[in-house]
């Protein structure tokens, strides 16, 4: 499936202005909304790979996809929120006993092990976030409903099948192989900051292709005809 992924934009017949378009919204990931947009484009990705469809998407209709990548982010945002939320929690119960303590070296040491301990558990909730995002957001695609990314009726076998974990781990080699490409090019200034930004676009795209694709399989979904919605589909 990695060489299918990696194939996958150049089924289009603009896959170069695709590239284009979402290296340069990469490029001004800083003002916010072109994160929005980007995320909006995956979970188009996301959509039409699980129904079956090898063209990838094009960036049109972009009101829809901002607001397409608004719940996107929301759905990524709770769930990395937990982890982020129980470092501080540790963090600050670390300070909180190295202040009671009056600075002393127990007291130094018993804040310090406190503080790793909550890095530790907010590492393990982060992996667990990251394992779960791509699943929730694939069950967003094909309902169209924000609480679907939170269904964890739906997600829980999903989340659990070797198939699911296989696509997860294959996607993430996908990411893993980009960051390192990224990383050679940055050896020359400015060059793995431009270039890097449409690599990580492309390697995106090619793993949520391979989320997308894996999801269609586990649910069985068929292809949309058009001018058909998703609450069209038969239920599965």
């Amino acid at each position: 499936m990695i060489s299918e992924s990696i194939n996958y934009l150049r089924n289009g017949e603009d896959w170069v202005k695709t590239v284009l378009i979402g290296g340069v919204l990469g490029l001004l990931s800083f003002l916010i909304i072109p994160t929005f947009l980007v995320i909006g484009y995956l979970l188009r990705v996301v959509r039409a790979t699980m129904r079956g469809d090898e063209e990838p998407p094009e960036f049109d209709e972009w009101g829809d996809m901002l607001v397409d990548g608004l719940k996107g982010f929301a759905i990524a945002f709770v769930y990395f929120l937990i982890p982020a939320i129980v470092a501080l929690v540790f963090g600050f119960a670390g300070l909180i006993g190295i202040v009671a303590g009056g600075g002393s070296d127990a007291a130094g040491a018993f804040g310090g092990i406190v503080t790793l301990l909550g890095l530790l558990v907010a590492f393990v909730l982060s992996l667990a976030a990251a394992y779960l995002v791509p699943a929730a957001l694939a069950n967003y695609a094909e309902t169209d409903r924000l609480g679907a990314g939170f269904d964890f009726g739906t997600l829980r076998p999903i989340l659990t099948s070797g198939k699911y974990a296989t696509a997860w781990l294959t996607a993430f080699v996908v990411l893993f192989a980009a960051s390192l490409v990224v990383g050679i090019l940055n050896v020359v200034p400015l060059l793995g900051f431009v270039v890097g930004a449409f690599v990580t676009f492309y390697a995106s795209v090619a793993a949520y292709y391979i989320i997308g694709k894996t999801w269609g399989e586990l649910h069985d979904i068929e292809m949309m005809d058009e001018g058909e919605t998703p609450d069209e589909q038969p239920a599965v």
